[in-house]
């Protein structure tokens, strides 16, 4: 895939962010009532999600497992923050936007019910689904066959590894064996994380020293090691990677290192919503109402606010892990 350009992100102003209706709060410019709770209205209601009419679809909301029709919501866990997928409308405030977000509010719009996010720890979102907490993550998490055993994955994006680096990349890390002897952060629980151990062996192959993983909670946690200097780079998704540089002290404390000599062998994978297991036809319900948004185009227009259409895929699979 095409990896987002920092010129593309460089157009996400701080004005786009906080343009009005923009950052989504899902009623924001309807023309009817949003979601009203009872589930499944008999008639159509419209929402306004990131400068798009959403239309409810009564026939796809009947798909929806009936205790969830009747609470009106689909209880979402994220992690917060993970720009631009997920993260707060600004500094202190409690109202999230971003893909992830814009996406759910646009598929719980389709579904007739509201998509509810409350923000968990990555690495405990899949066991709060199981116990019952959730009924679904969306959190830019990849669909592995290891997590299809926790939950199902309806998959709505592709999104490729990258480099964040300080700005000038003073380490010169061009290729992945140039942090071969160095220190990286990277969020537990992650992809990246499993994609990093096996790195390892490339330097191992190479004679060189093996790199030092820190892994934290938070890639916030992350950058901030790579800001003080205790890493020399921050392992993410190319999407985030570009955005903060893009955006972080207006774009002036980083870069990043993108493309397959800089990450190694891997491909884009594709990122999906972990669906409960213990919902029957929930996820049938969440597959039917995003493919409708992909085939009358308002997801590819959710995409193009956020600048990455690259990231868009024409079918929305469920379960569709790579390995």
């Amino acid at each position: 895939m095409t990896s987002p350009s920092i010129p593309a992100f460089r157009a996400i102003t701080s004005l786009a962010l906080a343009t009005a209706c923009g950052l989504a709060l899902t009623a924001c410019g309807s023309s009817a009532a949003g979601p009203t709770g009872t589930g499944g209205s008999a008639s159509p209601t419209t929402t306004v999600v990131k400068g798009v009419t959403i239309s409810s679809d009564p026939k796809l909301a009947d798909k929806l497992p009936e205790a969830i029709r009747k609470a009106g919501k689909v209880r979402v866990a994220t992690d917060l923050p993970y720009p631009p997928f997920e993260m707060y409308v600004s500094e202190g405030s409690k109202e999230i936007t971003g893909i992830d977000y814009d996406l759910g509010q646009a598929i719980g719009a389709r579904l007739g019910v509201t998509f509810e996010f409350t923000g968990q720890k990555f690495d405990g979102l899949l066991p709060a689904v199981q116990a019952g907490k959730f009924d679904a993550v969306m959190s830019a998490m990849t669909d592995k066959k290891a997590r299809e055993e926790a939950v199902d994955f309806v998959d709505y994006v592709n999104a490729g590894p990258g480099w964040l680096v300080k700005e000038g990349n003073p380490d010169g890390i061009r290729v992945v064996t140039d942090v071969c002897g160095k220190s990286v952060s990277v969020q537990s629980g992650t992809n990246h994380q499993r994609i990093l151990d096996q790195r390892q062996e490339l330097c191992k192959q190479e004679g060189r020293p093996p790199i030092t993983v820190l892994a934290f909670p938070k890639d916030s946690e992350a950058q901030l090691a790579l800001r003080s200097g205790k890493v020399s780079a921050d392992f993410l998704d190319e999407v985030t990677a570009a955005y903060v540089a893009d955006t972080a002290d207006g774009g002036s404390a980083f870069d990043t290192v993108l493309g397959k000599a800089a990450v190694g062998p891997t491909s884009a994978s594709p990122i999906g919503i972990g669906v409960s297991k213990s919902a029957p036809g929930l996820k049938e319900a969440v597959q039917a109402a995003l493919q409708s948004l992909m085939d009358d185009g308002s997801y590819g227009r959710i995409l193009d606010a956020y600048h990455v259409p690259s990231i868009a895929i024409p079918r929305a699979t469920i379960n569709g892990a790579l390995d």
